[in-house]
C-alpha cells in the first residue's frame, strides 16, 4: 500500500513537472539561458550564464535516486518551503556523483560518486539568494553557480548510466583530442518526462571546460 501510494505521488509530481510538455515530448518548459560558441554535429561549446539552484545528496543507486531526489526537490518548489510559496523551475534539472558540486543549469543532472547522487533543480531567474523561499527540508541546499563554459553532447533515447557513460567517453576523448582542458566530471542532463518516446528525448552529459 505505502509503496502504492509512493509511486502514485511520484508520478504525479512528474506529471506536475512536465506539464508543458505533451504527451510524446514536446517542452515548452523555460531553459536555462546560454549562449553558443561552438557547434560540431552533437557537440556544442556552450558559455551559461550564472544560475540558482536547490540541490539535495540522495544515498542511493541511479535507478533510486531518481525518484527520491526528485520527490524531494519537488515538495520545495509545490510549497514546502518558509513562505509556503509554488516556485515554478527552468529545465533541465541536473544530477551527478554526490562529491560534486553542480556546476550547471537547467536539465536533469546526474553524476556517481559511491552510492550518492546529487539532483539540482534550476530556479527561475528572477529570483536571487536572499529572495527565494527558503526550504523546510534540511537536506535541500540552494546554492549560486557561477557563469562557465561547459562542452555538450547531445543525444536520444534511454537515459541510463550505460548511455551516460558511452556518451560521456566519447565527449571527453573529442575534447582530449582537441587539447581542451577538463575542468569536471561528466554530468547527465535530461529534458524530458518519462513518458516520451525515447527517439524524441533530448538528454545530453555536460563536462565544464577551462
Amino acid at each position: 500500500m505505502g509503496g502504492s501510494m509512493f509511486k502514485s505521488l511520484s508520478q504525479l509530481l512528474l506529471s506536475i513537472f512536465f506539464a508543458g510538455c505533451s504527451m510524446v515530448g514536446i517542452r515548452n518548459s523555460a531553459e536555462a539561458g546560454y549562449t553558443l560558441i561552438e557547434q560540431h554535429g552533437e557537440i556544442e561549446i556552450r558559455q551559461y550564464a550564472p544560475i540558482l539552484v536547490a540541490e539535495t545528496v540522495i544515498d542511493a543507486d541511479y535507478a533510486n535516486s531518481g525518484s527520491i531526489g526528485f520527490n524531494r526537490l519537488a515538495g520545495f518548489i509545490f510549497g514546502n518551503n518558509r513562505n509556503q510559496e509554488k516556485v515554478a523551475m527552468t529545465t533541465p534539472v541536473y544530477r551527478e556523483p554526490g562529491n560534486e558540486k553542480i556546476a550547471m543549469t537547467a536539465p536533469v543532472l546526474q553524476q556517481k560518486t559511491s552510492n550518492q547522487w546529487r539532483m539540482a533543480f534550476v530556479m527561475p531567474t528572477e529570483y536571487t539568494l536572499e529572495s527565494l523561499p527558503v526550504p523546510i527540508d534540511p537536506l535541500i541546499e540552494i546554492k549560486q553557480i557561477p557563469a562557465k563554459k561547459v562542452a555538450v553532447i547531445r543525444y536520444s533515447g534511454s537515459l541510463n548510466e550505460e548511455n551516460i557513460n558511452q556518451k560521456a567517453n566519447e565527449l571527453t576523448n573529442w575534447l582530449q583530442q582537441r587539447g581542451l582542458k577538463i575542468l569536471s566530471p561528466a554530468r547527465s542532463a535530461a529534458y524530458d518526462p518519462p513518458w516520451t518516446l525515447p527517439a524524441l528525448r533530448r538528454n545530453e552529459v555536460h563536462i565544464d571546460i577551462e
